[in-house]
Formats: structure tokens, C-alpha cells, sequence
């Protein structure tokens, strides 16, 4: 089985040695379907608990998810193994059905004398026929296996009447316990209380910003719509068909699939920034409770998403392409009393860094088979880095576990590096390459045409082929990886 390498640079790793009276706690959040949108990356977006923690430790300006899809990303991070690895690329399989031995992150900490404990959406496995994964927790997860469809207002009496139009949006003024994620950050709040003696490692998984748009009234009303940035719709120019989806998560699967309004895009636009406002007040409430309980000194906090998002740009709505904005994510890194504290990185990151990062901090023993890198180097000093570029992959079609092939056709492989995003289309079984993309970054940061065949730096193109050829060679056809 092949698996992605890259030369590393040299760094030297500056973390202390943690006795095991010292174990610090880790508190570990993830966001679903959030893009670069918080105001520390300069976001319209109003998420001023989540600007405030930045100020704690690294704001990190360049991670990126190994693939923009719920299951394949969870997956991949909390492994830290790359997609290809797993072999798992679609959210209809669970990560051990052809892994059943794999380590997660959570039960590593486990069996090194931690507790562990999930609250909210952390693994993505509401189609598999295993729920949740139950041998990485100390106790059974909460509201971990659902469907966003079901995130419906549960109030006691008549429900208020709904003031959006556009679909997948809801607007009612409903107290934050109405929905998901309020009921998620009312028990990580009581699971701190329990835990709170004991080394531990609490996961809360918020369900938003992802759709449906819900959030109740009061977080739509701190927006002014007419504020909130126009987007671009326009394809990239020159970008294969391949490069491309049909959105069927917010436009409705085909052959009934629906365009919006100009009216419903700015709705729609409207109400994912809401979702982000409501579930930084959840994130809020939690990290007020740290405090509260006298825990954030001995504390790690992580703050991330599962992997960007479209908002209609490039003509995409929701995620699973490989540009930009479904590849960059939001990440924050919190060690206690960090001397960094307040500092951003712009150094190039994954989020399969995430599981040795953690395990150095907390001085646990080295975990076997980890495809990411200790991201320590970086928190000492955010000038640093540890890796020459970030890869991020998927499928088409997008969602072939539901087609009755129940294999892709083609597989995208995409590299990011300092200067450029180069990507490859290669055909599944033959591995023959089908189309190529190259979005140069110093001119081009909106990736808005693909410059593949008149590079503007012949150099970077060459160094980034050169790397994505390194780790998953294209003799190799993707379905023999």
C-alpha cells in the first residue's frame, strides 16, 4: 500500500518533557462545513469567542483538510492517515470496516490513562451500521449519530413561524437548546463538571455552520444582508468538467435539481453566517466553562473544521471539489500559557498533523503508523515549518458510493504549496491523466483561472508536480493504492 511522503525540513523540536503528573486536559472542537469565515481570518463573519481564543495560542493561516467530505475527513484526522490509507474516499463506509485495528486519536488517549468523552458530531457515521465508534470513549457519545436534516426546533409549545424563504433556510425565534449544537455545549458543560479531576480528552463536535441554515432569529438579526460580501460566480477559466460537482447537497439531487434567485443566494449567504454566529456562542459557553471550573491552564485547546465550504463561488455550492475553498481550514492551537499565544503561522499544515501534535504536547508515547507531523516546532515558533506543501484528494463523482459502480470514476490528487495549487485528474483504473489544474497563488488567490498551460512560474510548477509525483506516483493507478 503506498502512502504520501514528503522531504520534511529541519526543525528542532523544542517541547518540554511532560511528566504524568502533569498530563495536561485537551479539549478538542470541531466545526462542520466551516471555511476560512471567522473574524481572525478577516472573515465578514461575527465569531468573537473564537477571535478571542486565537489570542490564546497560534492562529494557523494555511491548514488543510485531506479531503472535503464529512466521513473521509473525520477519518483521515483522527487517524492521522490519509485517505488513500483508509482506502475510504465516501461517507457510506465506516473507517473500520477495512480498518478494524486502526488507532483513533481519541483511543490512543484512552488506553495512555485518560478519559475520554464525546459530545456532539465527532466521527461522521450516520450511514454505516456501526454508531459512532464506541471502543475510542470512557462513555457512551451524545448526539453523535443523526442526520442534519433532522436538527429540527424541539420547544415546548406551538413552534413561532418561520421568516425565511429560501430553501434550506429557517429563520424562528427559538431559544439556542432548540437546536443541536445548544443541547451539545449544555453537555460538555455538564461532562467538564464530571470529568474534571482526571487527565482528560473531551471532543465536542458542532453541528453547524452546516445546513440547514437554522440558527435561531437573534444571530440572523446581528447581520445587516446587504453587508455580507457579493460573491463571484464564474467557473475558473480553463478548469476541466472534472474539476466540478452538481451541488446536490443544497440544490437537490438530479434530475430535479433547482437554481437560486439572486434574492435566495443572499438568504442563503445570510444564514450560513448566522449558523457560524450561533455556534460561536456555543463555543463560547464551553470555553466560559473551562474557566470557570479552573481548568484552562492544565488545558490544550483545538479548535478546527472538518473542511471548507462553497458559497456559490466558482458556480459550487457546498463542498467535495479540491480549490481552495473546500480544501482551507480554520484552525486554532491553544497550549496553556503559550509563549505564542497570539501569534498567526503561515506555515503549510494538515489536519492528519493534528494526532502527533497532541500526542507531543501531552508527552504520551509515540503512536504507531501516524502520516501527519508534530506541529510543536510551529507552536514554539510560528515562523517555522515542518512540511513543503498540503494535500487534499477526491472522487468523481463526488458521491459514487451512491451510484450502483459503488467506485469512482476518476480521482482528483491536489498540492498546495507556498506559491501554487496543482492538481491531477487521473482515471481510476487506468490511472491516465484526464486534466490538470494550476491556480497560482501570488496572482491568482481566488483561483479564477487555470493557468496550466501557460504557467507564470514555470519553477513552482515544476516543484509541486514534483512533490504530488513523489507521493502518489502516477504510474500508480488510483485503484491499486
Amino acid at each position: 500500500m503506498l502512502r504520501f511522503t514528503l522531504p520534511l525540513l529541519a526543525v528542532t523540536l523544542l517541547a518540554s518533557t511532560v511528566t504524568a503528573a502533569e498530563k495536561p486536559n485537551v479539549l478538542f472542537i470541531v466545526a462542520d462545513d466551516l471555511r476560512g469565515d471567522l473574524g481572525c481570518y478577516g472573515s465578514p463573519a461575527l465569531s468573537p469567542n473564537l477571535d478571542k481564543l486565537a489570542k490564546r495560542g497560534v492562529l494557523f493561516k494555511r491548514a488543510y483538510c485531506q479531503q472535503a467530505l464529512c466521513n473521509p475527513s473525520r477519518s483521515s484526522f483522527l487517524t492521522s492517515r490519509r485517505p488513500d490509507t483508509l482506502h475510504l474516499w465516501a461517507n457510506g463506509f465506516h473507517f473500520r470496516d477495512k480498518n478494524p485495528d486502526v488507532v483513533t486519536l481519541p483511543q490512543w488517549f484512552k488506553e495512555n490513562g485518560y478519559i475520554t468523552r464525546n459530545v456532539g458530531k465527532i466521527f461522521h457515521n450516520w450511514h454505516t451500521k456501526e454508531k459512532g465508534d464506541p471502543r475510542s470513549w470512557s462513555a457512551d457519545e451524545f448526539l453523535h449519530y443523526a442526520t442534519h436534516g433532522d436538527d429540527k426546533p424541539a420547544i415546548k409549545g406551538p413552534l413561532p413561524p418561520n421568516l425565511a424563504k429560501a430553501p434550506r433556510c429557517e429563520m424562528m425565534d427559538v431559544p439556542d437548546g432548540a437546536y443541536y449544537d445548544g443541547r451539545v455545549a449544555e453537555e460538555a458543560i455538564r461532562v467538564l463538571g464530571e470529568i474534571k479531576d482526571k487527565p482528560f480528552f473531551l471532543a465536542v463536535g458542532m453541528w453547524k455552520p452546516h445546513a440547514p441554515f437554522n440558527a435561531p432569529k437573534k444571530y440572523w438579526d446581528r447581520y445587516d444582508r446587504l453587508k455580507i460580501p457579493a460573491l463571484d460566480p464564474a467557473r475558473p477559466k480553463g478548469a476541466p468538467e472534472l474539476a466540478f460537482h452538481d451541488g446536490r447537497e443544497l440544490r437537490g439531487l438530479p434530475p430535479k435539481q433547482f437554481d437560486f434567485t439572486a434574492d435566495e443566494i443572499r438568504e442563503i449567504r445570510h444564514g450560513y453566517f448566522a449558523n457560524i454566529n450561533y455556534m460561536d456562542e456555543q463555543v463560547g459557553k464551553v470555553l466560559a466553562a473551562l474557566d470557570s471550573q479552573k481548568l484552562t491552564d492544565n488545558t490544550i485547546i483545538v479548535f478546527h473544521a472538518d473542511h471548507g465550504y462553497h458559497l456559490g463561488e466558482h458556480g459550487l455550492w457546498a463542498k467535495t471539489s479540491c480549490f481552495e475553498w473546500d480544501a482551507r481550514v480554520p484552525l486554532i492551537i491553544c497550549p496553556p500559557k503559550s509563549a505564542s499565544a497570539g501569534k498567526t503561522s503561515e506555515a503549510l499544515v494538515e489536519l492528519i498533523d493534528l494526532f502527533p501534535t497532541l500526542n507531543e504536547l501531552c508527552g504520551l508515547p509515540a503512536a504507531p503508523k501516524l502520516e501527519g507531523t508534530s506541529l510543536v516546532p510551529v507552536l514554539n515558533d510560528p515562523t517555522k515549518t515542518v512540511k513543503r506543501a498540503a494535500f487534499t484528494q477526491h472522487p468523481r463523482p463526488a458521491y459514487y458510493d451512491r451510484t450502483e459502480k459503488k467506485v469512482p470514476d476518476a480521482m482528483g490528487y491536489s498540492i498546495r504549496t507556498d506559491k501554487v495549487r496543482y492538481t491531477e485528474w487521473r482515471d481510476w483504473e487506468s490511472g491516465k491523466l484526464l486534466g490538470a489544474e494550476l491556480y497560482d497563488h501570488t496572482r491568482d488567490p481566488l483561483e479564477l483561472t487555470n493557468a496550466i498551460d501557460a504557467p507564470p512560474d514555470a519553477n513552482a510548477l515544476a516543484e509541486a508536480k514534483k512533490l504530488l509525483h513523489k507521493a502518489v506516483p502516477p504510474e500508480v493507478p488510483p485503484s491499486k493504492r
